[in-house]
């Protein structure tokens, strides 16, 4: 038997009165959904700081912050009179009405961190308004109000952080995880402002300073890192009401574990579940495996559009349109990184321009031990090609179905024509250059400027053929089979309303599911290319991930994993012996094919050794 208190004392047979909460109480209980770390108290703290115009801040911590945590900026400041108003519930200069609140636009508005942080630790206040004489410095504990010297802005700490809570104390992890957290919580804030300087020192020790910048690219770089910047590319994206830009990392930038991925909406670092799913949905074929993108991408909208007061953390929000949102962050993405980046190694590479590695017209004759790996294909006509691009094409039938079978599509190379004598000195303007051989019938290996582009030839044919079947495809339906005995199963009321709503949806799917009765539905059709799967394990799934997300998301992603097994099987394959004629036919279509940086599975396609490396390999000049 619980021994937990109740409202009715069993014992007693005595009901407990309805009271009121002491204040100190109540605040103690708000400061538990405000406050969950010293992280927390910095993320207050710096929003208050931005929102009064500073344009330098400075933290600084002991212990982690559990000791002391101060944030001093040059901002407007606090008048005299209004201090004490700044530590009681629900005080703020942020908003005044409903109207206000509809469209806030600062960092802070809800007038309840300083009052949770006060009751929960010691807090004072030192501030100066820019038409003061003066500085004044407030107790939180005693109320006392006392002048003190002080340039313009505001300075607050925050002392001995859960000393009047100590069992969220005990809860608290070692002082490098929380420094950890309140770096993160500025780094935030810092990607976001890149006009505002931030400082962070621990225990007397500066850790981070990032100089105030008019370049948002140099911010990040500063923040994450040049590799970022380097391996990323710029989004920027606007339909409508909404905007996207930022910087999104290419797929061989991603990481194991999502620590890279920053969001912001209006200026306001978010977790949100449509923006997250929006990314992902972007990355979903250039990604391998569980592997995380990284990206720093800021959302603009009208402030009416979206509600940021869904939690006192300010961290989740909420948008009118979630579709619209949707959409337009995953466009933004996907545009950004359908273009080849083999069109851009140039200006990253060093500029020397080797002598050619190998001349076409004159092939060296290689040893007899290396011709099982490395095969020099002489150049052949045209003609050559027809075997591995046959003429077949992948094309909805006269119903608009989508076919079962795998075959691959038409492909008319631009390397069928004659190809452009090479240059003076052997080197060639296309980004991934001339083909020069082929390695163990599995990776060509071609000369651009920069060095030697080493290509695996099944992984870039399979997202040409990829690309061009999803073009073909232009929304038609996935082929459906006729189940010969239609497979009924228990549904839940959420199956079966999902099942209604989306009646007109699950076609496109390949996919019959009707009701049976009012509390089982039954699977009649499923896609022809699955027909030896579990029918019911499969209409579950549809059903689950349609109630989840957007009908025309779901039924897109099943046509791409369909389109991408037949591109698989559809690509030509390891130890086919190409000609040259094919090898730079492959090239100049990988150069012209969206994506093509990554297969459909997210394995790189291609890499670049330039000199500069392949002499480190062999130490020359040193």
């Amino acid at each position: 038997m619980s021994a937990l208190p109740s409202a009715i004392d069993a014992a007693a047979g005595t009901r407990r009165p309805i009271r009121e909460l002491p204040d100190e109480l109540v605040s103690q209980i708000a400061a538990g959904e405000v406050v969950e770390r010293p992280a927390s108290v910095v993320r207050e703290l710096v929003d208050n700081a931005l929102d009064a115009g500073a344009a330098q801040i400075t933290v600084r911590l002991l212990a982690g912050g559990v000791r002391l945590i101060a944030v001093e900026d040059d901002g407007v400041g606090i008048p005299r009179e209004e201090l004490p108003l700044a530590l009681r519930r629900h005080a703020t200069s942020k908003i005044a009405s409903l109207t206000d609140l509809e469209s806030v636009g600062t960092m802070g508005f809800r007038g309840e961190a300083l009052a949770a942080v006060s009751s929960i630790a010691e807090l004072s206040i030192l501030s100066r308004h820019a038409q003061a004489d003066g500085a004044w410095l407030l107790d939180g504990r005693t109320g006392e109000l006392k002048p003190v010297a002080r340039a313009q802005g505001t300075s607050v700490e925050v002392r001995e952080l859960f000393f009047a809570t100590p069992a969220r104390r005990k809860f608290l992890k070692t002082d490098a995880t929380e420094l950890a957290h309140c770096l993160e919580a500025v780094r935030r804030h810092a990607l976001a402002r890149p006009e505002v300087g931030f400082t962070v020192w621990h225990e007397g020790r500066l850790v981070e300073q990032w100089r105030p910048t008019a370049n948002a690219a140099q911010r990040i770089a500063d923040v994450l890192g040049d590799d970022f910047v380097a391996q990323s590319v710029e989004v920027e994206h606007g339909t409508g009401a909404v905007r996207v830009s930022g910087h999104a990392g290419v797929p061989d930038a991603a990481r194991s574990r999502a620590d890279q991925q920053y969001f912001y909406v209006n200026g306001r670092f978010v977790r949100d579940k449509v923006l997250q799913h929006a990314v992902r949905s972007a990355y979903e074929d250039v990604l391998h495996g569980q592997r995380q993108p990284v990206f720093v991408l800021h959302l603009s909208i009208d402030p009416t559009r979206v509600d940021v007061n869904v939690h006192p953390t300010k961290i989740e929000v909420r948008f009118r349109d979630g579709r619209e949102v949707h959409q337009a962050v995953r466009h933004a993405i996907e545009n950004a990184l359908a273009a080849p980046r083999a069109q851009a190694i140039g200006a990253d590479m060093a500029a020397a321009r080797p002598a050619p590695l190998f001349r076409p017209d004159a092939p060296p004759a290689p040893a007899p031990w290396m011709q099982p790996a490395i095969h020099f294909a002489a150049e052949r006509g045209p003609g050559d090609m027809a075997a591995m691009w046959p003429a077949s094409r992948a094309e909805p039938d006269a119903a608009g179905a989508m076919p079962t079978a795998a075959p691959v599509p038409a492909f008319q190379p631009a390397a069928a024509a004659p190809l452009p004598a090479p240059a003076a000195d052997g080197a060639q303007d296309w980004p991934l250059g001339r083909a020069l051989a082929q390695l163990h019938g599995i990776y060509i290996l071609a000369e651009n400027r920069q060095g030697l582009v080493i290509v695996d030839m099944h992984a870039a044919h399979e997202r040409i053929v990829y690309e061009r079947l999803k073009t073909q495809l232009d929304g038609s339906a996935i082929a459906s089979q006729p189940l010969l005995i239609p497979a009924p199963f228990a549904a839940t009321p959420q199956e079966v309303a999902t099942a209604e709503a989306c009646a007109a949806v699950l076609p496109a799917l390949g996919l019959e599911v009707s009701p049976f009765s009012p509390r089982t539905l039954a699977v009649r059709a499923v896609p022809a290319a699955l027909a030896d799967g579990d029918p019911v394990e499969l209409a579950r799934s549809v059903l689950a991930e349609l109630a989840q997300h957007e009908a025309s998301t779901v039924v897109q992603r099943a046509q791409h994993e369909l389109l991408a097994t037949m591109a698989c099987h559809g690509a030509v394959r390891a130890n086919r012996r190409l000609t040259l004629e094919e090898m730079n036919a492959l090239l100049r279509q990988m150069e012209a094919t969206e994506r093509s940086d990554q297969c459909n599975h997210g394995r790189p396609t291609w890499r670049q050794l330039s000199v500069r490396e392949l002499d480190g390999l062999f130490l020359r000049g040193r």
